[in-house]
């Protein structure tokens, strides 16, 4: 399963860890995903993964 968010499309980015002795190691950030359970157009449940700043911006409609 990808760590992308299924509103906006956010995925994971890439960078470096830097050590106090400036030592670089490649590392990544991962997107903060939840599992939610919206409404689509036609009535029905589905469950998908969204980031949480759609969540919390009301991009999606949950199901109650």
């Amino acid at each position: 399963m990808a760590a992308t968010c299924a509103i906006c499309g956010k995925g994971p980015r890439s960078g470096n860890n830097v050590s106090h002795a400036n030592n670089k190691t490649k590392r990544r950030w991962l997107p903060n995903l939840q599992p939610v359970r919206i409404i689509t157009e036609n009535g029905t449940r589905k469950r998908i993964r969204a980031c949480t700043s759609c969540i919390s911006a009301g991009k999606i409609r949950k199901a109650g």
